[in-house]
């Protein structure tokens, strides 16, 4: 609620006051006119007493009278009757009061602590409407009543004070009638007595005659004060003295008062200082002054015929005022005064005259007016109790002391229970009233409530309604006046007195003013509630003025309640400004509005905001403010909306018009623009020419484009790509300040540095608009604002640090020269759309450039059409913030940002730029399929280009070939085939062809290719083309392929050292063949398997199966050749029992295929440092096609690398492991055995089978060929082509406790390769049992030592075993000799043995029943194992 500067019991007691009229002759109204003042506004300042008075009651008891304030008027004359609303007049004048009385733009801000609101009351209305602090609380906070909290409404003030003074007298109560009248003479008048007399009869007249309504008088005997003026300047002292003694003795001493002023002179002190007390009363007395006149000089008809409403908004009517009827009575002169004229008040007055002033006003008062009051009060007294036959007086009565009388007169036609009742004056109810007023004027409010509770219920007796009311009103008010707790404010006397004055005597004045005073003495006890339920209850539509002001003191109650209803306090505040605004209060009204912002603001009350926002807004351009409607505007626009369509396009079209309306010619600066919204941290900046599409057959490389999403993992993959490609280019050592090429940047990337860009190399930046409203918007002109810093090093001799930008308007277009900023002509956005624009910008000068606008034109777009008078022009800036700052404890406990400087970039110099194109690049490729393709290198920059380099994600997807070019054999040249093949004659032999090759001439070891082009370098505007071979993954699926291709530029230390191109492909693999290999030796004797070579052979099996499902149209597959390479073995020959060399494969179909390998010749093996791979192919057609070349070779030797380094990297998390558990003495030489045992196993021959399939596509045969490889590592273990998936690993407990270490155990499955066994005996033997029971079969037993180390062998002929299926066999049959012997075997030494076998009767015997044990013999323990095969030695024995 609204803190008032007096407090309520002075505000109540000067809101009733004696009343004193001034008469006074045109000599002294002279006199007073020298200090621009007349004799009633000379006195105002000094009407409030310093000092205590005191009166003796009906009981003679003394009552002191403190703080008195007494009001004097000039006797005015109306003959206008009272009336029951305010006149036109007083209702202009309540409108100027309040109108006049504004917030201060200087004052201090008030804020107010509601709950978790914090309210601003500033007194600049428009400030309030900016954002404020707001931080959430647990508990509501009390309104402190400290000055520091509190908010005060002057204007309410001041309407409150004019209204309680405008008030007419009426007959029902005697509050506003005069008790006494001053009559004032000059000292300098020829005969001042006679002058004294004029006035009185003047007076009298006035009084009795009946010609006047106005003014009222208390009682018929009105106290005469008679005042002598003089002027100390003009008039003789003396002869003022013996005046005065003549009016001593004519009107007592009591009766009358010399007043000497005006003894200023202008010739001295001119400089002194004198204060001016007047200034605060002049403009409310002038005003109250002229509605007197008005309502004199206003007819009837005039007032009955215009609305009030009309009248609010009619400011002629108040000038005109002081104009009209200038021949009235004396009173009427005082619309003459000169209290409005220029200059200062009380000029002649010194600070002695001042204290004269206060003098009399105290004589005045103590020795006329409250003796006078004190003794009507005596013979009102005596009147009531001798009229009731009664010697006790009034004071110590009964209520039945009053009862009975007469009844008032009334008219015949009106019934008694109406409120139009009237009381002649001497009925003893009306003389209680007087009784009462007049105690209540002189502070006996004891008394005062006595007589005004009895002449309350003498009055609802008669039904008189008016008057009941009024004693109601004085008797609730007394009581609030007496103070204490003897005797409670009785609120329901007042609530009634309301309903009456409002509802039966249809008296809004009245009810206002007794529910002013009711106000604020519920808001002195602290209920709030009741004050702002009692204030609501007074608005009405017949005042908008009165029902804005009650609403807004209703809306402060609502805040100073206990616990603060804030949004009830909001709703009464936007009810006030709608009230302030119908009643012509602009300024009133939007400081409503603004200061209910407060409540609703980002609280979610959208609805809410937009219309207080666009009250603001309107208010504000109707007062000529419209750079805080623009403000009130944007707001609406900026928020997330929930009105209409239409209502949103009528909030577009009104800021529009207010936007231009404030740019109006000035265009200078460009202002900030709400729509649509820019989505800052969505930008994405794009550095370099947009991807060239496919010319014709050639596909252009894909690189980076802004189509493109944004993945973490792939620009991880790219990034490690190019350190794969640095190290290579700067020998192995990636620099320390390298960092990863980023052509787009966007909010994922990494913005702490400057990006770089190259000159006359465009800048595309992509900004994301939203359209938040639900009508479209139109943009034209769309471009981009920048600024642009000029290296100090350029080629002229200009000023270092040279700072253009083209923010200005007119320069826009005159920067070109440095920056050329692309324009987008219109740009339509469509409700609530969210769409990208791409803003280009080709510098032409190294430098810096900071991007930081966006400007364009905005308009409504809904009816298609864009008018340029609602086309407003305007800018947003790019403001991105930086990533969240949260390294330190300051930066955790606040919220700070990083830089982000991807619109910052530095411009450099020319680089190369280079585009690749690829020409019959495939799409789909079976499994293992080799086709070739060809890579074009354009140099399409000014500036030569080196270090041309490649390096994939799928090293063993493509090659270039070993060499620079590969020589085509005719035979591949007329089939279109991708190898060098030989045609090649029938062979009987079938045996292989080898070569030699060194790993180097195909191995790149960083996995980094360098391309090979002429001279190295590839000039400006030069282009060149490679052949490409490709190779299906081995994988069936589709393959995402990324190459990164890498140059730098010819001329050294720029800025960029190196730039790259990105390409990616899909590639979608069919399945093709699957090939299963698996090696064994060979059971033949040694002496018997020995080739020419001098080593013993290993049969390899092939298992090829056609997996593919008629994918791709493929008919057949034909193997055309296997190829194998090794550094120590080679496939020797092609065994084919059948012997038909075509191997077709339909459908499903499988074949198998067995050659026989055999070692390389150790010469050639170890013939030089690098060892060579031998390529031995064996072909299975009628041409032969040299595995050893490009591309067979290269594709090889990649699959090579790749396994390698798999394998590489598992032994090395092996030995790592086993390394962790500790070492045992014995390791170097266990390991020592186990390689001596894995030599014997180990086969490493790696299967190259090559084959061709036929397809029918559109009606044609086409034939495919490819490649696929198998790895045969160790004898008697079996590879695939197709790698097996892995399984999922199951969930492993988690142990606290580590394991213990197994106990180190030799792996005896490497010792099982250590001897060759092999049983030689004839396959069937004839004996006659009958003759001889016993048959005796020589056996030859041969021993072969397959390693490079000593053996020691122990052979078993005992049969030891357990099972009883071998017991049965072997029952029959026996060992005879030596069953045991035990033989040392040098390195690959052969051994035979001669064994007999003893057989008793005839049967299919299994010879292979010998236990051989082997182990090195430089094992210390006996761990021996087993060498026995499972294969079966049948032998058939017949009885002859």
């Amino acid at each position: 609620m609204a803190q008032c500067v007096q407090s309520v019991q002075e505000f109540v007691q000067d809101s009733f006051v004696p009343m004193v009229a001034v008469l006074c002759s045109e000599e002294a109204e002279r006199v007073t006119r020298k200090n621009n003042l007349n004799f009633a506004e000379l006195l105002r300042p000094f009407c409030r007493l310093t000092s205590e008075g005191h009166i003796r009651d009906p009981n003679n008891q003394l009552q002191v009278v403190k703080n008195l304030r007494i009001c004097v008027n000039n006797l005015m004359t109306s003959p206008t009757t009272t009336s029951t609303s305010p006149s036109p007049a007083q209702r202009q004048l309540l409108s100027d009061v309040v109108l006049s009385c504004q917030p201060q733009e200087s004052a201090v801000t008030n804020v107010v602590m509601a709950g978790d609101y914090e309210l601003n009351f500033s007194d600049d209305c428009v400030k309030a409407s900016t954002p404020w602090y707001s931080v959430w609380r647990e508990t509501l906070l009390e309104i402190k009543t400290s000055k520091y909290s509190s908010v005060t409404t002057p204007w309410f003030e001041a309407y409150r004070e004019n209204f309680l003074q405008s008030m007419p007298a009426s007959d029902h109560e005697f509050l506003n009638h005069y008790l006494a009248c001053l009559l004032v003479v000059s000292s300098t008048e020829a005969v001042p007595v006679e002058q004294f007399l004029k006035l009185s009869q003047e007076q009298h007249r006035i009084q009795h005659s009946g010609e006047y309504t106005n003014p009222k008088w208390f009682i018929p005997n009105t106290l005469k004060y008679y005042v002598l003026l003089h002027d100390m300047c003009e008039g003789d002292e003396q002869r003022a003295d013996l005046v005065y003694e003549d009016m001593k003795q004519r009107y007592g001493s009591q009766g009358c008062y010399l007043l000497k002023m005006n003894s200023r002179t202008f010739s001295a002190n001119v400089d002194e200082q004198i204060p001016d007390p007047w200034s605060q009363y002049l403009h409310k007395n002038n005003l109250h002054n002229q509605v007197n006149i008005a309502n004199s000089s206003t007819s009837d008809e005039m007032s009955s015929s215009l609305d009030p409403l009309q009248l609010d908004s009619s400011m002629a009517n108040l000038h005109n005022l002081s104009a009209v009827h200038a021949d009235l009575k004396k009173g009427a002169k005082d619309s003459n005064s000169p209290a409005c004229a220029a200059g200062s008040h009380g000029a002649c007055l010194t600070l002695n005259d001042h204290d004269y002033i206060r003098q009399f006003i105290q004589e005045f008062t103590f020795r006329g007016l409250l003796p006078h009051i004190e003794k009507t009060i005596r013979q009102l007294n005596d009147q009531l109790v001798s009229r009731k036959g009664l010697s006790r007086s009034l004071f110590t009565a009964t209520k039945k002391w009053f009862g009975g009388g007469k009844a008032p007169e009334k008219s015949i036609s009106e019934p008694k229970s109406t409120f139009g009742l009237l009381y002649p004056p001497e009925a003893p109810e009306l003389q209680i009233r007087k009784m009462a007023d007049l105690c209540l004027l002189v502070q006996h409010y004891d008394l005062a409530y006595s007589c005004y509770h009895t002449a309350k219920k003498d009055f609802l007796s008669d039904q008189a309604m008016l008057y009941a009311a009024g004693a109601l009103e004085m008797a609730a008010v007394s009581a609030f006046l007496q103070g204490g707790a003897s005797r409670p404010y009785p609120a329901h006397y007042m609530d009634t007195a309301i309903q009456t004055y409002r509802d039966v005597c249809k008296n809004m004045v009245l009810a206002e003013r007794c529910a002013l005073l009711s106000a604020e003495i519920l808001k002195s006890q602290g209920k709030y509630s009741d004050a702002a339920t009692l204030l609501i209850k007074m608005t009405s539509e017949d005042s908008d003025l009165r029902s804005a002001l009650l609403l807004e003191q209703a809306a402060h109650c609502f805040i100073n309640m206990r616990n603060p209803m804030v949004r009830k306090f909001a709703f009464h505040m936007i009810l006030s400004g709608h009230r302030f605004s119908k009643a012509g209060q602009r300024r009133h009204a939007l400081r409503c509005y603004c200061q209910a912002m407060q409540v609703y603001k980002e609280r979610g009350w959208s609805l809410a905001e937009d219309h207080i926002n666009f009250t603001i807004g309107r208010q504000s351009f109707t007062l000529r403010q419209p750079e805080d409607a623009v403000t009130a505007f944007r707001q609406i626009l900026i928020n997330d909306s929930r009105q209409t369509a239409k209502q949103q396009g009528a909030f577009l079209r009104e800021y529009l018009y207010v936007y231009k309306s404030v740019l109006g010619g000035n265009e200078v600066s460009l202002p900030q623009l709400p729509l649509p919204c820019i989505h800052s941290s969505a930008t994405r900046v794009y550095f370099g020419h947009e991807r060239r599409l496919a010319e014709g057959e050639k596909q252009a490389a894909t690189h980076v484009s802004l189509d493109q999403e944004y993945d973490q993992d792939l620009s991880a993959m790219w990034c490690h790509l190019e350190e794969q490609l640095v190290a290579s280019a700067n020998g192995g050592v990636v620099p320390g300040n390298f960092q990863p090429t980023q052509c787009c940047l966007n909010s994922q990337t990494d913005n702490l540095r400057h990006p770089l860009a190259v000159v006359e190399e465009p800048i595309i930046v992509e900004v994301t608009f939203r359209n938040p409203l639900k009508v479209s918007l139109a943009l034209s002109s769309l471009s981009l604002l920048w600024r642009f810093t000029v290296d100090g090093s350029s080629s002229s001799n200009e000023m270092t640090e040279e700072t253009i930008t083209n923010e200005e308007t007119s320069a826009m277009t005159q920067k070109d020269d440095i920056v050329t900023s692309e324009t987008i002509q219109e740009f339509h956005l469509g409700p609530e759309e969210t769409k990208m624009a791409r803003l280009k910008l080709l510098p032409h000068r190294t430098g810096q450039l900071n991007i930081v606008a966006v400007v364009y034109n905005l308009a409504a777009g809904s009816s298609g059409e864009m008018t340029s008078n609602l086309m407003v022009r305007g800018k947003q800036d790019l403001n991105i913030l930086g990533p969240r700052l949260n390294l330190t404890k300051e930066d955790k406990m606040s919220v700070r940002h990083g830089p982000d400087r991807r619109l910052n970039p530095i411009i450099t110099p020319p680089m190369p730029l280079m585009e690749v194109f690829f020409l019959q690049f495939p799409t789909a490729l079976l499994c293992g399929e080799i086709r070739k393709a060809y890579v074009e290198f354009c140099n399409v920059s000014g500036v030569a280009l080196c270090g041309l380099r490649v390096v994939s994600t799928h090293a063993a997807f493509f090659t270039f070939g070993s060499q620079a070019t590969t020589p085509l054999s005719p035979t591949s040249a007329e089939n279109c085939s991708a190898y060098k093949t030989l045609a090649t004659p029938l062979q009987r032999t079938s045996e292989a062809t080898e070569s030699l090759v060194s790993a180097a001439d195909f191995r790149q070891p960083s996995g980094v290719i360098e391309i090979p082009i002429d001279g190295s370098i590839l000039q400006p505007g030069q282009s060149t083309q490679l052949p490409l071979w490709l190779r299906g993954p081995d994988q069936e699926g589709v393959h995402e392929i990324n190459f990164l291709f890498y140059y730098e530029s010819a001329e050294k230390g720029l800025k960029i050292s190196h730039r790259v191109l990105r390409h990616t492909v899909f590639i979608c693999a069919s399945r093709s063949l699957s090939i299963q290999a698996s090696a064994c030796r060979s059971s033949v004797p040694p002496h018997h398997c020995l080739d020419e070579k001098g080593s013993s052979g290993t049969l390899v099996f092939i298992d090829v199966e056609n997996i593919n499902t008629n994918e791709g149209g493929v008919r057949e597959f034909h193997i055309v050749q296997v190829s194998s390479s090794s550094q120590h073995w080679r496939l020797h020959k092609y065994i084919n029992p059948n012997k038909d060399k075509e191997c077709k494969l339909g459908s499903r179909e499988r074949a198998k295929l067995c050659f026989r390998a055999a070692r390389c010749k150790p010469s050639e093996a170890t013939s030089k440092a690098v060892k060579k791979y031998t390529f031995s192919d064996l072909s299975l057609g009628n041409e032969q096609i040299i595995s050893s070349t490009t591309p067979c070779g290269d594709f090889f030797f990649r699959c090579l690398t790749l396994e390698t380094q798999e394998a590489y990297g598992a032994s090395s998390r092996i030995s790592s492991v086993s390394r962790s558990q500790g070492s045992i003495p014995t390791e170097n030489r266990s390991s020592d055995l186990t390689d001596i045992a894995k030599e014997c196993s180990e086969l490493d021959l790696n299967i190259i089978v090559i084959w061709k399939a036929y397809v029918v596509e559109d009606n044609k045969q086409l034939i495919l060929e490819g490649q696929l490889h198998v790895a045969l590592q160790t004898i008697g273990k079996e590879a695939s082509s197709l790698t097996a998936k892995e399984e999922a690993q199951e969930m492993v407990l988690l142990k606290f406790k580590s394991d213990l270490p197994p106990p180190v155990i030799l792996p005896s499955a490497e010792f099982c390769q250590l001897i060759k066994t092999n049983l030689h005996y004839p396959e069937t033997c004839t004996h006659p049992f009958v003759q001889e029971s016993l048959c005796l079969v020589p056996v030859t037993l041969t021993l072969s030592n397959c390693s490079l180390a000593q053996v020691d062998v122990i052979i078993d002929l005992r049969h030891k075993s357990t099972s009883p299926e071998s017991l049965e066999v072997h029952s029959s049959f026996a060992w005879v000799g030596q069953t045991q012997y035990k033989l040392q075997l040098k390195p690959k030494e052969v051994l035979c043995l001669t064994l007999q076998a003893c057989f008793l009767q005839a049967g299919v015997y299994n010879l292979n029943t010998p236990r051989v044990f082997a182990k090195p013999s430089e094992q210390s323990t006996m761990c021996e194992t087993s060498q026995q095969t499972a294969t079966p030695a049948l032998i058939v024995i017949s009885d002859a």
